[in-house]
């Protein structure tokens, strides 16, 4: 049976988890935090060049600000669509105003913009906001 590499994305730290035990509510074997929740999770720029370095899992990053208004527009969308990939993508979310090298770091030119990874590579890109459906559509397109 094969194993996923998951980054915690409380701690850092990268963990084994068996494809079977996917959607049975993997933990961080260091820290305990949930590795899957079915939640879009807030994540600063280091944490995020390392699960988009190691991850199996698609990771899909929402690069936002507080003062954007489509960002707040989709901000629920984004937290519907990260339900509806439980177990097939991971979906984080990173503040540009907060971690202001992240969006020099990729390149980000405007908000909201989302960036598909996997494989440690960066395979697709999207800017405006979204529904949930077409998020989903998105992400595994």
């Amino acid at each position: 049976m094969s194993a996923k590499k998951l980054t915690c994305l409380d701690c850092g730290q990268v963990n084994r988890i068996p494809e079977d035990r996917l959607t049975a509510g993997p933990k961080c074997g260091t820290c305990g935090a949930k590795l899957l929740g079915g939640k879009a999770i807030e994540v600063d720029l280091a944490t995020l060049q390392k699960a988009a370095r190691s991850d199996d899992l698609p990771l899909v990053v929402d690069f936002w600000a507080p003062w954007c208004g489509p960002c707040r527009m989709m901000a629920p969308e984004f937290s519907k669509a990260a339900q509806a990939l439980e177990g097939k993508a991971r979906l984080v979310k990173l503040n540009t105003e907060a971690h202001p090298k992240a969006g020099q770091a990729y390149g980000i030119r405007g908000i909201p913009t989302m960036v598909a990874f996997a494989g440690g590579k960066e395979r697709k890109r999207q800017s405006g906001a979204m529904p949930a459906p077409a998020i989903v559509d998105w992400a595994q397109g």
